[in-house]
């Protein structure tokens, strides 16, 4: 056991999360190690569009921790040194039929009963959006607090600043195995030497469940493909992020009217305008294991959705497609939670397609366990035991 290098925390991974709780640990005077087995913000976080919403979440709870989440993301803009392309200028989700339009009017009324800043738009509102909308579409909803990041940036801004504050982290640290010695430390082999800890934070995202598996802590998260084709801007389509309204029931799992290979892919509109005014159009959603190569079936009914909502943006140049993994949990909260048979694990993964929005709210929280205070917001529905206990019922 020469040569081994031990820490107090040591966080697996170097994505979003990773970075959310190696800046909100360090500036808390907690001595913290990250150890990522490539580059920072080589997986998930590199492969998704930037967006912090509450429009998407459903209504309560989830909806509640989207907003705190926005808030603190809204005070990193200006406690960060380095930019990460912050800009807030809220989002829509626009419907196509009758009874998208009833249940926009009802997910609406119940994001402003949880407190939040949602109003219906009609057709005109559309219009005034964007002349790009297509003439059909019967009207929609707006959330005013909804932001955008740089995922990428904004990963690399709180690794910064975290340094800073003392945080120490190890790329190209493969852990290949965890396990706990007599005087219950954790030892964590990588192929950079060895590593011990009083405390382990596993988030790795799609990968938790190999982590977890090392401690014989089962960990109920599959990877959930979705891939995003990137224009380039030839006329000004719109300033903000715009879903359809169908991408929350493809969400949800529930039954929308499109065509069996939509369906089958989870095809639904989601525009968001960069920073540089290029567009990234998405989005999907299958199961189809830790497989990243672009379907380009898939590209075809993205675009063609596009095309739907969007018309006159059949000639536009694509510039590239990627596909990423989504870390997905079968009631599609994330786990944000200590695992109780083995003290001093925690677990934070399982985001979905929500890493980017819930990163600031999920460091915060981890931190705020890891000190023993009290949390932020309430942790019941995030415990890694949930799962247990639905099956035993």
């Amino acid at each position: 056991m020469n040569n081994t290098i031990h820490r107090d925390v040591i966080v697996i991974g170097g994505g979003i999360i990773g970075a959310a709780i190696s800046y909100y640990c360090s500036k808390a005077g907690i001595d913290i190690t990250v150890l990522e087995k490539k580059e920072l913000a080589s997986g998930t976080s590199s492969r998704c569009d930037g967006n912090i919403l509450a429009i998407d979440k459903d209504p309560g709870f989830d909806s509640q921790m989207s907003l705190r989440s926005q808030q603190l993301v809204h005070e990193l803009n200006k406690e960060l040194e380095t930019s990460f392309e912050y800009r807030n200028p809220g989002s829509i989700l626009v419907c196509e039929n009758d009874n998208e339009l009833e249940a926009a009017q009802k997910w609406v009324q119940q994001q402003q009963e949880a407190g939040l800043d949602f109003k219906m738009l009609d057709r005109e509102d559309l219009r005034n959006e964007s002349k790009f909308f297509a003439d059909d579409l019967y009207g929609g909803l707006e959330c005013k607090t909804d932001s955008t990041v740089n995922p990428y940036m904004l990963t690399y801004s709180m690794f910064y600043s975290a340094q800073k504050h003392g945080a120490r982290i190890h790329t190209h640290t493969e852990v290949k195995r965890v396990n706990k010695d007599p005087s219950g430390r954790f030892v964590i082999e990588t192929n950079n030497g060895t590593f011990t800890a009083n405390k382990v934070v596993n988030a790795c995202g799609v990968w938790a469940p190999l982590i977890g598996e090392m401690l014989n802590v089962e960990i109920p998260i599959k990877p959930r493909k979705g891939q995003l084709i990137v224009a380039s801007r030839q006329r000004l389509v719109g300033l903000r992020k715009v879903m359809e309204f169908g991408y929350l029931i493809s969400k949800f799992g529930g039954e929308r009217v499109v065509d069996p290979v939509t369906e089958k892919y989870g095809v639904a509109l989601v525009f968001e305008p960069t920073e540089s005014q290029n567009f990234l159009i998405g989005s999907s959603r299958e199961f189809n294991g830790f497989d990243i190569k672009v379907n380009h079936e898939v590209t075809k009914y993205i675009a063609k959705r596009a095309v739907r909502f969007y018309p006159k943006m059949a000639d536009m140049t694509v510039i590239r497609q990627y596909a990423g993994l989504r870390p997905w949990t079968e009631d599609h909260l994330p786990i944000i939670s200590h695992v109780d048979e083995v003290p001093g694990f925690y677990v934070a993964a399982g985001h979905e397609g929500d890493g980017i929005s819930l990163a600031a709210i999920t460091g915060k929280v981890i931190e705020e366990m890891i000190s023993g205070k009290e949390t932020t917001i309430p942790i019941e529905l995030l415990r890694h035991d949930r799962f247990k206990e639905r099956v035993i019922s």
